[in-house]
């Protein structure tokens, strides 16, 4: 038996000019195959969440413009007099924002308990914890700026925000999870909950938006990833076209309006709000203006990244493995391949395909 047979667990060769296409299928490297299709374009999100997410954080956290709109957008949460409103009278609101953090997770590992998908369920878990160890990485080891004195009783740079971090991806977990036609109206809502606890943390003054918005695309980025190493391991198909997209409008509509308008209401106040002066005093109008332009951005941030995993995923189906190949014409039945109506594989019916 050749070493390059699967069957003894030999290692895939690369494809060579000569190679047959039944090879190249069932390995799943074909250039146009289903798998790589869905590996290349998870592949280059991730890579690109990765690049966005170290835009953030230059612009965001090494400048001193981006550091001062940042803590002008905390500090201007006592200038909104609803937002300071609201956290003063409903202090319960820390205690339900940790206690849903909490129900999440039991959610989330219970949903895969339930659907019996006990590999799929760990490697959520797994990328919940992995977002959540790089996220305390980064606010170790990532480099800032030393603290000049004058920020005050502001909250200490959290980049990114630990909890936002695991409201997102655990919300993100769900894609694997969820069964595919409930997956839009799911991970939307759960999109949807993530938002509006990073938007909490953001007015309590525990967070910056920037925090916020790097949670999210971390959480994108390694559960991008996910789903290209599944893809690289044939665990994934191409999944049906029809009865999804209804199924999810209830929650990925309102996610798209949220992404599009706080996108744009956020770009849109950022020109205003980014020539604060460098010292006090600050003009009250000025810091709430920065303050909903970042509660904006968060926000939009938070929806866009929920949306563009759904759009990678539209179409694949992650619940279960591989499709059966199925082959048909002279070939096979030349080779005395069993009957049609039978799941067969690419080789003849005796096994005898050793490959060279």
């Amino acid at each position: 038996m050749a070493p390059y047979d699967r069957r003894t667990g030999g290692s895939p060769r690369p494809l060579k000019a000569g190679d047959t296409w039944w090879y190249a299928a069932v390995a799943g490297e074909a250039a146009d195959s289903f798998s790589t299709r869905v590996r290349a374009r998870t592949r280059r999100a991730c890579l690109g969440a990765v690049l966005l997410l170290t835009l953030v954080y230059a612009g965001l956290v090494l400048t001193a413009t981006g550091r001062r709109w940042s803590d002008a957008a905390v500090t201007g949460r006592r200038a909104d007099t609803r937002v300071a409103e609201l956290v003063r009278d409903h202090p319960s609101l820390a205690g339900a924002a940790t206690l849903s953090l909490v129900l999440a997770c039991l959610v989330l590992v219970g949903t895969g308990l339930v659907r019996r998908r006990y590999a799929l369920t760990g490697a959520a878990a797994g990328t919940v914890a992995v977002s959540l160890a790089l996220a305390g990485l980064l606010q170790r080891y990532a480099p800032r700026p030393p603290a000049d004195g004058t920020a005050g009783a502001l909250a200490p740079s959290g980049f990114p925000s630990v909890p936002a971090t695991l409201a997102f991806g655990t919300a993100f977990a769900l894609t694997v999870l969820v069964p595919r036609r409930s997956r839009g109206l799911a991970v939307g809502a759960a999109t949807l909950w993530a938002v509006a606890l990073g938007a909490y943390s953001v007015a309590a003054g525990d967070h910056r938006p920037g925090d916020v918005i790097s949670a999210a695309l971390l959480a994108l980025a390694v559960q991008c990833g996910l789903i290209a190493l599944l893809a690289r391991r044939g665990r994934v198909r191409p999944g049906t076209r029809r009865g999804t997209t209804l199924r999810g409008l209830p929650a990925t509509l309102p996610l798209a309006l949220l992404a599009a308008g706080g996108l744009v209401a956020g770009f849109l106040l950022l020109g205003d709000t980014l020539g604060l002066p460098a010292t006090a005093p600050y003009d009250p109008g000025e810091l709430r203006l920065a303050h909903r332009c970042g509660q904006a951005l968060a926000a939009g941030a938070g929806a866009a990244a929920g949306l563009v995993l759904l759009a990678l995923v539209r179409h694949v189906d992650l619940d279960g493995g591989p499709a059966s190949y199925r082959l048909g014409g002279p070939f096979v039945e030349d080779s005395g391949a069993p009957e049609q109506g039978e799941l067969v594989g690419p080789f003849t019916e005796n096994r005898d395909h050793e490959i060279s």
